[in-house]
This record gives structure tokens, C-alpha cells and sequence, in this order.
């Protein structure tokens, strides 16, 4: 298994080189952010954060992620262009070594909480989302922001957003994810690359909007939309464990059983009876996510992809891009590795 840790680019205020000196680290994972989405990736710019992470002695074999643009969801006209620069994305990421690339199918907004800095009993803080207060919020109406968000969109273009889905129902948009699969896994296949969709977070629909990769019914009906091996899953704890329905291990044992776990996002949530959770220290008790019971698994079935540490607290003064700081990720990675090593002992 490849440990590997999330890193923003030259913008993050950690040093690669501080993320070299955590026990076991052997990759990073990151993207090129400065792109509109939809638009092509400057091949200098990939090559650019490849000799930066290969200079630190780490590899750069996972990017997380390459956006889809909002025409694709939508199954729109002019989606064509941008499914033709995301071929093209997947083919010069190939090039420089990339095996796996990591991509959600969310309308709108990505990953979203409505706490960046709740503050947990050992006075750390970290992300959480009240089910009550994010169903009261209007993002049309109230001015305020949530992580996640593409704070790219003026009003008017969010406005217009909204309007575009209230036409698109949830089979509109596995219609539309299906299209967009089968346009782009068979350049993966070429390339050698593995597509791995991320489950939506949190796994429900929010402000109205549609949600699809939510629990095991739909996983089953991502890998029944195309059943190339290329077509497989980003397994995140913590997104998948947000909801009280979703046996998290069981659907963890069956991807792993029909090889379409690509990459592993492993994080704790404490999570209450009606959905809402904080996020916690990576140690099983602390949440509600049995880290060893996961790792077993990935044992049991030989897994030897990429896994990251996921979201981490804010701990020990640290300020910094909320539940993306070093010193509770470095924690959690050595925790993890931890059990790792005890399982093969």
C-alpha cells in the first residue's frame, strides 16, 4: 500500500520537505488549481509539480482531482468540448506517470460543511456539518460561503446554476455520468490510468440539489455503467460513513472483492443519529469509524493502491486551509501506518 498526502502546490503554506519527514510518506497527491475548469492543463505546469515532488523524493502518481465541468453534469450542447479537453487531461497526465486520478460528480458545489472550527472537547478544532442548519440555509439569497464552494461563481452565475438544475432529475444525471464515462474510461484504459470517483460530501442532496453517489445501491450502478476495471471508486471513511445507512465495511469488502477501490480517503467522523457529524483524531475510539477493521480489509484483500489520510484537525496553534494543516494529518498517517505494520507482524 502507498501512503500519500495531500499537498495544494507551491500556494500551500507546507513544505513539501516537511511532508517528506513523516514515517512512510511516499507520495503526494495534488492538481494543477490555477486552470479553469474544463480548460487544458498546460503540460509545463504538470511537469512543473512532478520535478517538485520527485525533488522531495516522492512520487507523483495521483491527482486529486481533475474537475468536471458543470456542461457535462448537465448533459448540455457544449459539453463535447470540455469532455474532449478532459481526454486530453487524462492522456498528458499519463505521460508523466500518473496511475490514478481522483474526480467527483457533485453539481455545484464539492465537499461542504457548515462549522470550518468547531471546537472538540480537547480544545482542537475542526470541520463539521449540522444537518438542521444546512437545511435552512439559502446559498441564493444569504451572503456567506462554504468550503467547497467555487467562489468563482458571481451571484448571477450561481443564480443561473440553480435554475439549470431544477430541470435535471437524479436519473438525468446518472444519464449524464454515464455519457461522460463512456466517453473518457476508454482513453484511461489506453493510458493506463485508473478513474476514481469520489462518493458526494456529505452523501445526500443539499440546497435542492441532486445527489447520486451517495450509498452501495449507487456504486452498484456506477460499476453497472461501465465495467471496465478503469472505472472504480475513491473510498473515503469519512464521506461514506456520514450516513447511518451506509454499511461502510461490507461496501468496502465488495469493491475490494471486485477490484474498484483505486484510491483511499481515511478519515474519523462522529456521527450522530441524524446525520449531522464532526469530524475527529483518526483513532477508532474517538469516532465512529473502526479504523482497524478497515484496514483489515484492505489487508485481507491485498490492496496495494494509494491511500491518504484525509481531513485532519486544527492542533498545537496550527493555522491553516481548514482540515488540510500538517500537524493532525502527520498524526493520523503515523496512526495508520501504525496499524498497517501491526497487521503484518
Amino acid at each position: 500500500m502507498k501512503f500519500s498526502f495531500r499537498w495544494y502546490g507551491p500556494s500551500d503554506p507546507i513544505p513539501l520537505g516537511y511532508i517528506r519527514q513523516i514515517p512512510n510518506m511516499t507520495g503526494i497527491v495534488s492538481a494543477i488549481y490555477s486552470v479553469p475548469v474544463g480548460e487544458l492543463w498546460p503540460e509545463k505546469d504538470i511537469q512543473s509539480l512532478k520535478s517538485d515532488v520527485e525533488a522531495h523524493g516522492m512520487h507523483f502518481e495521483v491527482v486529486e482531482s481533475v474537475p468536471v465541468h458543470e456542461d457535462i453534469k448537465l448533459g448540455k450542447a457544449t459539453r463535447s468540448k470540455y469532455i474532449e479537453n478532459y481526454k486530453e487531461n487524462i492522456r498528458r497526465l499519463a505521460q508523466v506517470g500518473v496511475k490514478t486520478i481522483c474526480y467527483n460528480f457533485m453539481p455545484v458545489f464539492d465537499w461542504t460543511r457548515t462549522d470550518l472550527n468547531f471546537i472538540n472537547e480537547d480544545s482542537s478544532s475542526s470541520l463539521a456539518l449540522d444537518l438542521k442548519e444546512i437545511t435552512s440555509l439559502d446559498p441564493l439569497t444569504e451572503d456567506f460561503s462554504l468550503p467547497g464552494w467555487d467562489e468563482s461563481y458571481s451571484k448571477h452565475e450561481l443564480k443561473a446554476l440553480f435554475e439549470a438544475y431544477q430541470s435535471v432529475t437524479e436519473d438525468d444525471l446518472w444519464e449524464n455520468l454515464g455519457y461522460f464515462l463512456n466517453e473518457i474510461i476508454p482513453v484511461a484504459e489506453e493510458v493506463g490510468i485508473n478513474m476514481a470517483i469520489h462518493p458526494d460530501d456529505p452523501p445526500y442532496p443539499i440546497f435542492g440539489l441532486p445527489r447520486i453517489i451517495t450509498d452501495n445501491a449507487a456504486f452498484q450502478r456506477l460499476f453497472e455503467l461501465n465495467p471496465s476495471s478503469a472505472n472504480g471508486v475513491t473510498f473515503c471513511t469519512g464521506s461514506l460513513g456520514a450516513r447511518n445507512d451506509n454499511d461502510i465495511y461490507a461496501m468496502l469488502e465488495d469493491y475490494l472483492k471486485k477490484g474498484k477501490v483505486h484510491f483511499m480517503h481515511t478519515r474519523n467522523i462522529l456521527l450522530h443519529a441524524d446525520n449531522s457529524f464532526e469530524e475527529t483524531a483518526h483513532m477508532s475510539k474517538y469516532g465512529s469509524v473502526d479504523m482497524v477493521k478497515v484496514f483489515s480489509l484492505l489487508k485481507q484483500y491485498h490492496y496495494n493502491g494509494y491511500v491518504r489520510p484525509d481531513h485532519g484537525r486544527m492542533i498545537w496553534g496550527e493555522n491553516g486551509r481548514p482540515g488540510y494543516g500538517l500537524y493532525d494529518r502527520a498524526l493520523g498517517a503515523s496512526y495508520l501506518n501504525g496499524i498497517w505494520e501491526a497487521l503484518h507482524y
